[in-house]
């Protein structure tokens, strides 16, 4: 038998599962249930888990798969229907199939470092980055390790891991991987004139370096960065 507050719980956690694929947080569930603290939530997790309603999926964050619904709606008793209506029950549905939770990590290829500055080579590593499947859209991405201050006023820092959408197509003003002259790479905005290709920084101490025709490609645009603080 649950409690009140237990069938709550499980009900939100199961609607948000449906709604957005990802289990709420420990604060989002707190403040549903109106509940004063995270420990009040943490206790109404391992007493549901402990009766076999849910399970926590290990090695994910915030990640919490519903295995039953309690058997009634409401732990309270609901008052029985009048006799003698003319109302017809409509026939239950299939419950809605849940999408996977969308807080996987994935690895994506890390190559090597890229420019924001003075183009330098980028180097084609083995190496892979986990990345939140949460930052990535739909496409191929690999990531490469940001160095300069050229992009620094686009919110790009030394340092940084650029995720980057594989394509060798974009539009003027996007942030892309440009390789150039088929040997150097480098991260900056793209624009086209007059036959040829301007690269600009995001940093008035730099120039925006001009390109002809053919020299520059088009590697990938800027999807997301990661950031690590020491």
């Amino acid at each position: 038998m649950l409690t009140r507050k237990q069938h709550e719980l499980i009900r939100f956690i199961q609607a948000k599962l449906e709604e957005t694929g990802i289990s709420p947080s420990f604060e989002e569930m707190k403040e549903a249930l109106d509940l004063k603290s995270k420990s009040g939530v943490h206790r109404l997790i391992s007493a549901l888990e402990e009766r076999g309603f849910i399970r926590r999926l290990p090695n994910r964050a915030r990640a919490l798969e519903v295995l039953r619904q309690p058997e009634d709606a409401s732990p309270r008793a609901t008052k029985p229907a009048p006799a003698n209506t003319n109302t017809v029950t409509p026939p239950l549905r299939a419950p809605a199939a849940r999408p996977e939770p969308a807080n996987d990590v994935i690895e994506i290829p890390l190559h090597g470092r890229i420019a924001a500055g003075v183009p330098i080579e980028a180097l084609e590593g083995q190496s892979s980055l986990p990345v939140p499947a949460a930052l990535l859209g739909p496409g191929e991405h690999f990531a490469l390790e940001v160095s300069g201050d050229s992009m620094v006023e686009a919110g790009i820092l030394d340092g940084d891991f650029a995720l980057i959408r594989k394509t060798n197509t974009a539009r003027d003003g996007e942030i892309v991987v440009a390789l150039v002259r088929g040997e150097e790479a480098t991260l900056k905005y793209l624009h086209r004139e007059q036959g040829g290709v301007r690269l600009d920084p995001a940093n008035a101490a730099y120039d925006p370096q001009h390109y002809g025709p053919g020299e520059v490609e088009v590697q990938g645009k800027l999807a997301g960065l990661l950031r690590r603080y020491h």
